[in-house]
């Protein structure tokens, strides 16, 4: 098991008085099952595990009435040999969305309080993409609003991923160190960061990739395994969607790769299919967002504070939300490119996407510029209280869109920019030139 920042989160979740049951949910297979079981070995004497996607037969656990010891009386009957004390164990609903009752039933038992919970949940097949049954079942359950304590799980970040490769936390106070003074990280540093975030680019965060490629160094394997978990990905989209939007999910997914390729990467639905609307296809990205697959960016109108309420809502470019992934759906070979430096027209898509996947597991929402008469920003960021424009570039470019930004702040009220990118930290007027790697550091909101 790899350290992961959600523990953390489980922590504080666990210290908290009167502290009502935990819902983690994220894109399948990102972790969350595993940090689940672990943080519950850890803390607890006896665990209940109760996986409803496995064994859809342990709804029945919670009918017909949803009282705490009503249902531990059937777990009981059906487990005989578990244990079931009063302020010693932990009960693991995993996919629970699986099972609305189960998910009514968090209400019953924080009121109770004699024992935790803690629930994992996709976010798969969700926003009415339910059958009528799932969804007559989902409005008889009571969801306990008030009642639920709900985390978002992730992907490892690259923080992460550093410490799964051994990276200790007075290399990153040193990476922190340096870019507050804004001095040149050591050459032998900033080489080893350099490699580490290519080969982050290659892999991604999904934990079974990541232990792949540390426990066999090799790529071939690794792909396979980021590519039966795409596959499982369509299989979802099959299986959870309703009939009528299960091909346009597929094709809207499937567009991505094209969609980045572009020079000016704004959603394009006639690239998903030969005449797209919007009006056809919004529904389709929608799922697609909500199951933690993509991750949206959108357009502003201005470059000021609150981006939110400055947001284009009808557009937007779409990211994958695991570089990883992304890499993996791209042309045989690709990962040898990046490895190599080498990355011709994907480069932008790819670095950008990279930047993507770093900030949206910050948990921070996307947003980006762009105006027709041709200045374009790859995203903007609040950044101690200001917005603070993020130029992405692959290899050293000279940010034109960016400059003009800069040099006329009476217009665009921006005081000053980031741009990232294969190079070493360094200055220009008000202009603060970091390495890539340097990008999971931009925390501060």
């Amino acid at each position: 098991m790899y350290k992961r920042k959600i523990e953390a989160e489980f922590q504080l979740w666990l210290d908290e008085k009167g502290h009502k049951p935990i819902v983690v949910k994220g894109i399948r297979q990102c972790g969350k099952t595993s940090s689940v079981i672990k943080f519950a070995k850890e803390h607890f004497k006896n665990i209940v595990y109760l996986n409803f996607h496995e064994h859809p037969e342990y709804k029945t656990f919670f009918t017909p009435n949803v009282d705490v010891d009503s249902v531990i009386l059937r777990i009981t009957a059906a487990f005989p040999q578990g244990k079931i004390e009063e302020n010693q164990t932990c009960f693991i609903f995993d996919e629970i969305q699986d099972c609305p009752r189960a998910r009514g039933a968090l209400k019953y038992f924080a009121l109770d309080g004699r024992y935790e919970v803690m629930c994992t949940s996709s976010l798969l097949g969700v926003n009415g993409y339910k059958t009528i049954e799932e969804r007559r079942e989902e409005e008889l359950a009571s969801i306990p609003v008030g009642f639920e304590h709900i985390v978002t799980m992730y992907p490892m970040d690259y923080e992460e991923w550093l410490w799964a490769n051994g990276i200790k936390d007075a290399h990153i106070d040193y990476l922190r160190s340096q870019l507050q003074k804004e001095v040149p990280v050591e050459e032998a540093l900033h080489i080893r960061f350099r490699e580490l975030l290519l080969q982050y680019v290659v892999v991604g965060g999904m934990p079974e990739a990541v232990r792949t490629f540390l426990e066999t160094k090799q790529i071939g394997k690794v792909l396979s395994v980021q590519q039966r978990i795409v596959d499982e990905y369509k299989a979802d989209m099959v299986k959870y969607a309703m009939p009528a939007d299960k091909s346009r999910i597929r094709e809207c997914f499937e567009s991505i790769p094209k969609q980045l390729a572009r020079e000016y990467k704004k959603f394009s639905y006639s690239l998903v299919r030969s005449g797209g609307r919007g009006r056809d296809y919004l529904g389709s990205i929608q799922w697609i967002e909500d199951a933690g697959i993509i991750r949206r960016c959108h357009n502003t109108e201005i470059t000021e504070l609150p981006l939110d309420g400055n947001s284009i809502q009808s557009e937007f470019k779409v990211y994958m939300s695991d570089i990883g992934l992304l890499v993996s759906m791209l042309e045989e070979g690709t990962q040898l490119s990046i490895l190599e430096g080498n990355l011709l027209t994907y480069k932008g898509a790819i670095f950008e996407n990279l930047l993507a996947d770093i900030f949206g597991k910050m948990g921070r929402k996307l947003y980006y510029y762009h105006k027709d008469g041709g200045v374009e920003l790859d995203f903007l960021l609040r950044y101690k209280g200001k917005c603070i424009p993020v130029e992405c570039k692959a290899t050293d470019g000279n940010a034109k869109s960016l400059r003009t930004v800069l040099n006329h702040p009476e217009k665009y009220h921006v005081e000053s920019a980031f741009k990232l990118g294969d190079y070493n930290i360094g200055r220009k007027d008000n202009l603060l030139i970091l390495p890539m790697y340097m990008a999971f550091l931009l925390r501060e909101v």
